[in-house]
Formats: structure tokens, sequence, C-alpha cells
């Protein structure tokens, strides 16, 4: 039992670094994923300038170089933007280039104690050098596109899932030159789940107008590239093909060669701009465009129905209780018709009829006004009226000089 013992530990031992080992290699894959798309808005680029240039030490000879990197880089684009030879370009001097640079990107530096060997990139301020390079402030763009690079290496295919030099290319490539507005993914939180190689298989429009409503796009553009290598680290052959849309109609396809692996960056970015350029082709001849059917509409607004008014509103006069007294000298027939008379009043609303004694009435005339409204109506169709204390004396037949008005039908 005492010999067992060491071994059981160990074993034990073995099973916890084992398990701790499985929990850092979970770690390194999920920190493997997810390379954010540099900001292109507003640069123009130029890649691939060669310098090599001595001084007295080597940050002199590196001033040297950019400076050169500079003037090579400018005459290189106002040529690729102008389609003229780039022996006609202008010479600018270095303080007016200090002003249209906005940055200078190293692909590849040997620096020695007196000498500057590299492979640079120079970025243009678009809005500062748009003017010489003859170029507007602002180009046509297409509908937003979803961009999805698919890398198949080794026989598997892979997106964002891990990174790759595909996928670093597209990132680092300056998307503000092209007409194509493209919708790039980092690789970062649900990227992997919902843009990945196998969903660009996916024909399913349901699925898409999901996705593509999540990342704000009207369709999708397939990047996609198989790297064959003759051997680990020698010379790799890529074929390029660029599919458009959820059923991945192909638009066009190319070849392109590295020497090596160190080479292999340089090749996805060359592929990365002749991809771009095949985009732009089917774009102008009108293919790559956004679908309707992958927009997901808003519901449309509610139908208001309008009411349309008769005339201005007018505010109701709110009703009072008038007691108004008609005096006809006991004559039953000639209160009967007074009383009629009263009810059609405008804005009468109802009268309730007590009889007196001398056969006289006593009314109570809910009218919409006071006693003075109502005593000017009766005035105006003929009626002696006088107002003591809120109480109307009414008599039928105007005062003198006021002509009585008609009597209406007996109701």
């Amino acid at each position: 039992m005492l010999l067992r013992r060491p071994a059981v530990l160990l074993s034990a031992l073995f099973l916890v670094l084992a398990g701790l080992g499985g929990a850092l290699v979970a770690q390194m894959e999920s920190g493997e994923r997810g390379i954010l798309p540099i900001d292109s808005s507003g640069t123009l680029e130029i890649t691939g300038i060669k310098v090599d240039v001595g001084g007295k030490d080597a940050d002199t000879a590196r001033y040297a170089g950019w400076r050169m990197a500079q003037r090579e880089g400018f005459k290189a684009l106002w040529a690729q933007t102008t389609k003229r030879p780039i022996s006609q370009a202008p010479n600018l001097t270095d303080s007016v280039l200090d002003g249209l640079v906005s940055s200078i990107v190293v692909e590849n530096e040997q620096i020695g104690p007196n000498r500057y060997i590299a492979t640079l990139g120079v970025l243009f301020d678009r809005a500062r050098s748009a003017e010489l390079l003859g170029v507007a402030g602002e180009i046509r763009r297409s509908a937003p596109m979803l961009l999805i690079p698919v890398m198949i290496s080794g026989g598997t295919p892979t997106s964002v899932e891990l990174r790759n030099p595909w996928q670093r290319a597209w990132a680092q490539f300056r998307t503000s030159q092209s007409p194509i507005d493209y919708v790039r993914v980092s690789g970062l939180g649900v990227d992997p789940l919902l843009v990945n190689a196998a969903q660009t298989r996916r024909p399913g429009r349901g699925w898409w107008r999901n996705v593509l409503d999540l990342y704000g796009a009207a369709n999708i553009l397939v990047a996609e590239v198989r790297v064959d290598r003759l051997y680990p680290g020698g010379p790799a052959k890529a074929q390029f093909v660029g599919r458009f849309g959820p059923d991945g109609t192909i638009l066009g396809s190319f070849e392109l060669v590295a020497r090596n692996s160190n080479d292999l960056p340089r090749m996805m970015s060359e592929g990365v701009r002749k991809m771009d350029e095949l985009f732009v082709q089917a774009h102008s001849a009108g293919l790559v465009r956004g679908d309707p059917d992958l927009i997901i509409q808003p519901p449309p607004p509610e139908e208001v129905e309008l009411v349309e008014e008769a005339g201005p509103a007018v505010a109701l006069v709110p009703a009072t209780v008038v007691q108004v007294l008609v005096i006809e000298k006991g004559d039953a027939n000639a209160v009967a018709q007074s009383v009629a008379q009263i009810r059609g009043l405008a804005g009468v609303v109802w009268v309730t009829q007590a009889a007196l004694p001398n056969g006289n009435a006593n009314l109570s005339v809910n009218f919409r006004g006071d006693a003075t409204s109502l005593g000017s109506a009766l005035s105006s169709r003929g009626w002696a009226v006088t107002n003591r204390g809120g109480v109307l004396y009414v008599t039928r037949g105007a005062a003198p000089g006021v002509a009585p008005a008609p009597s209406p039908a007996q109701p």
C-alpha cells in the first residue's frame, strides 16, 4: 500500500495538469479570434514602395527612406488615379508632401548602422490631395455589402472562426478607395456563429434576412481563396473566387503565386486588390446590388382616418332655467299659442307650464343663455317683454311701433 501511494499521487497530479493544459489551450484558441478592420475613411493609400538608402546613422537613413517613399508614393498614386504614365507626375516639394501625407505604413524593413532597406506604404489625406490627384472628395458607393472572407487550406474552410492571412488582408484593406460599401466583420462576439465558412453555403433567405438586418447590409459578398502548398513553408499557389448573394453566384476568379511563407501576406494583399476590382466591375455591370427580399421592411404606418369638419367648432352656451309669465287676459287659446311660440325659439331646450288662477301661464324655460338673452329673443319676435328681477313678463303683441311676428303653426 505504501508503494502505491506515490503512483496514485502522480496520476492525480497528471490529471490536474492535463485539465489546466486544456483550459490554457481553450484560452489560447479563444484569444486567436478577432481582427478589427482599420478605419480607412478619408485616406488614399499606395503600397509596395521599395526604398534602399544610406545615411550617416540609422535614424538619418530611415528618415531619408521615408522622404523618398513620400515622393515615389505620390507619383505612383497620381499615375494610378489619372491612368497616365508615372513620368508625367508632378514633382512636389517635401514641405507640400508633409501636408498631404497622413501616415507611413511599414510593410517590411531592415535597419543597418548606416543603411535602410524597406517596403513601405503611404497614406494620403483625401481632402487635401484630392485636387492634386484629380479625384472627387466623395465617390458613389454601392449598397452595403456584408463581406465574408473564406480561406481553404489543407481542405479545411475557415472564415472568421480563427485568424488567418486572408482575413487579416481584408481587415487592412482601405475600403474608402472602393465604390463597394463593405461591411466587414471582426470575428469577435457572435461573428463566428453567424458568419462562418459553413454558413456561406446556406441558401436560406430567411436566415440571411435576419443576419443582414443585424449587420445593416443589403446583400452578401463572399471572397474565397484556396491555398495549395508544395510543402510546409515552401511555394504556394492560390485560387481566388468571388461569389455574390445567398445563392453563391460566381462573379469571376484568378490565380496568384507566393514564393514562400514570408511572401504569403504580399500575395493576400494583392488578392484583396484584385478581388475588389472584380467586385467593382460586377457592380458597374449591375450584378452587385441590394436585394429587397433580403431587407426587413419596417411596418407600414397606421392609417389615420381624417374627419372633415363642416365648419369651425362653436362653444355651447350653458343652459339656464328662466321663469316666464305669459299674460293673455284669460284667453286660453291665446295662452296655448304663446307657449307654442316660446317652445319654438332657438336655444330653448324644454318648457314646463303651470296654470295660474287668472288664466295666464307660468313657464319654466330651459334656455341656452340668460334671462336677458331670452328677453331679447322674445322682443325680436314681436313680444312685449318686461324683466323684473330675472322674471320675464311677456305679452303677445308688439310694443308700440313694433309689428308682431306671424305666429307659427299649432304643434
